[in-house]
This record gives C-alpha cells, sequence and structure tokens, in this order.
C-alpha cells in the first residue's frame, strides 16, 4: 500500500504545492539523504481553521485537525522534491509552533495532530520522530499552527 492509498483511506489527499510569497524561502531542502521542509501553514480544507488562537478562536480539537492540514501540507512540497511520497524512508524531527491564547498549556496535544498522520502513514518503525511543540504569542498571517520537520529520504 501506498502513502498515498493509506491517506485516502483516512479520506484525505495531498493538496496543491504550497505557494510561499517569496522566491528566498523554498518548500523543502535536500541535503543528502535528509529533506527539511520549510515550516507550512494549514491547508485550507473543509473543517480546517486557517486563522486565529488556539483555545480562543479553536478548541482544542479543531488545532489538531489543524495541525494534521500543515502536516499535508509539508507532504505536498514533498511529493513535489521527490516525485512520490514513498521516498520517504522515516519521519526524524518535527517541529510545531501553536498560536496560544494565555495559560494554554497542550502544545503538544495540538502537534499530536500531525505527528499522528505520521505514524499512520509510515507505521510504528519510520513514523515515530523527535519533537518539539511551542507555544507562540503571534503566528504569521495570524495562521494557529505551523509545522516543519526532517525526513529521512531514499
Amino acid at each position: 500500500m501506498t502513502v498515498e492509498d493509506r491517506l485516502s483511506a483516512l479520506g484525505l489527499v495531498v493538496p496543491p504545492t504550497h505557494k510561499f510569497p517569496n522566491q528566498n524561502r523554498v518548500g523543502c531542502v535536500r541535503a543528502g539523504n535528509l529533506v527539511f521542509v520549510s515550516g507550512h501553514p494549514p491547508t485550507a480544507l473543509p473543517g480546517v481553521k486557517t486563522t486565529g488562537k488556539v483555545t480562543g478562536d479553536l478548541t482544542l480539537e479543531e488545532a489538531q485537525i489543524t495541525a494534521r492540514a500543515c502536516a499535508l501540507n509539508m507532504l505536498a512540497s514533498l511529493k513535489a522534491e521527490l516525485g512520490s511520497l514513498d521516498k520517504i524512508k522515516r519521519v526524524v524531527k518535527i517541529n510545531g509552533m501553536v498560536n496560544s491564547s494565555p495559560g494554554f498549556i497542550q502544545q503538544y496535544a495540538v502537534i499530536d495532530g500531525a505527528s499522528d498522520l505520521f505514524v499512520h502513514l509510515f507505521g510504528p518503525k519510520n513514523g515515530p520522530h523527535a519533537r518539539s511543540a511551542v507555544g507562540m504569542f503571534e503566528l504569521p498571517r495570524a495562521i494557529p499552527v505551523e509545522v516543519e520537520g526532517v525526513f529521512e529520504v531514499e
């Protein structure tokens, strides 16, 4: 079963590649067998909130769905770089940033929306990864979540 078959089984698809607003930034950079994926905002999909603060404008559950949408956006950049998501051998590291309301301390739970998707897609051996999840006072364009990562590839 391919990665995209697993996505389809979840009712998900790889969205169009995110367009960065400036030519000095790209979706990902390959260095040897590692691909460093830029911070990605959420893809605008049904049920995904693309602006707001977590627990001020989004519930924890909505924020988890938004983090998953960020992961889908990352996959679009990876597919554009690699040609196929099946060339990904392992998820190495994920860093998630959460636009948090004062007092919100469950950033780890928000970023589980991305982490859980990667584990589902790449399995119990190659999906688990090192991770950081931090709260931010603000994020660019008022997005609620941004996720970046490092992937090992063929």
